[in-house]
């Protein structure tokens, strides 16, 4: 029961990052839910493969709480989820059925430097070009479909590779991050399929899951992020997000070091 308790509250705070940045939230509740599934004595070899499937499940709702929060604050460019959103598709299926067929060891590296990645990305303080613009129909489908393939790849909502990509192609922040809560619907929904479907395949899942989908952990998490998504939303036009972005830095490479070190 107390092990329970911890999927509202990482839900919680899964949505208000959610809000704040414009990301999923992954990055909080998959590392809650391995240790959460690993202390239930969950089938060792699908841990990790639940993790990322429930964590794209459990965005689908908290980016529709958060992008409705951003679009009435009009910071969301719908332009640019529509002319991303086939990329994001594609790539998304491509990455869950790849992800379907690899060992929990890679995948838990694979998303430790993905944190370490995003670390980096949070306290660097890179300027950039003000000619630069968004890329025209193919470019823009080979951006969604790397955005996609990453995110369900890791199991996040895509907003730690949006967000940079739209202020790189010198969209204001405040639009980078609603648009990025947008965008992480279709990633999540198409992520959250393509989980499901490669889950049904395999054997000797908990009953509670559907494909690799499990059932309560998705209805703690995504009531709580749905209920402070848009909290975080109202805060990132108020609060000073490179402040908390530097300081939320230091928390995934503390996170990154646990999951390292425990594969060692």
């Amino acid at each position: 029961m107390i092990l329970y308790l911890l999927y509202p509250l990482s839900g919680a705070i899964a949505g208000l990052l959610a809000g704040l940045l414009g990301v999923g939230g992954g990055v909080v509740v998959i590392p809650i839910m391995v240790f959460i599934f690993t202390a239930q004595g969950l089938p060792q070899q699908y841990i990790m493969h639940m993790a990322l499937g429930t964590s794209l499940a459990t965005i689908m709702a908290t980016s529709l709480s958060s992008l409705k929060a951003h679009h009435r604050c009009g910071a969301v460019n719908w332009d640019i989820v529509k002319r991303i959103t086939p990329g994001i598709i594609f790539g998304t299926l491509s990455g869950s059925w790849l992800a379907a067929g690899l060992s929990p060891a890679v995948l838990k590296g694979i998303f430790a430097c993905f944190l370490c990645y995003v670390a980096l990305q949070m306290l660097s303080n890179s300027k950039h070009g003000s000619t630069r613009e968004l890329p025209k129909t193919a470019g823009m489908f080979g951006a969604g479909g790397f955005i996609g393939f990453v995110s369900s790849l890791v199991g996040i909502g895509g907003g730690t590779l949006s967000v940079p990509f739209m202020i790189w192609c010198n969209l204001p922040v405040h639009h980078a991050i609603g648009t990025s809560a947008a965008i992480g619907f279709p990633i999540a929904a198409a992520g959250t399929l393509g989980y499901i479907l490669n889950g049904l395949r395999v054997s000797g899942l908990p009953a509670q899951n559907v494909g690799f989908i499990n059932l309560p952990a998705l209805a703690g998490l995504a009531l709580f992020s749905m209920l402070t998504a848009p909290v975080g939303a109202r805060l990132a036009h108020r609060l000073p997000v490179p402040i908390i972005k530097r300081v939320f830095a230091v928390f995934l490479v503390g996170v990154a070091a646990r999951m390292i070190w425990g594969m060692l």
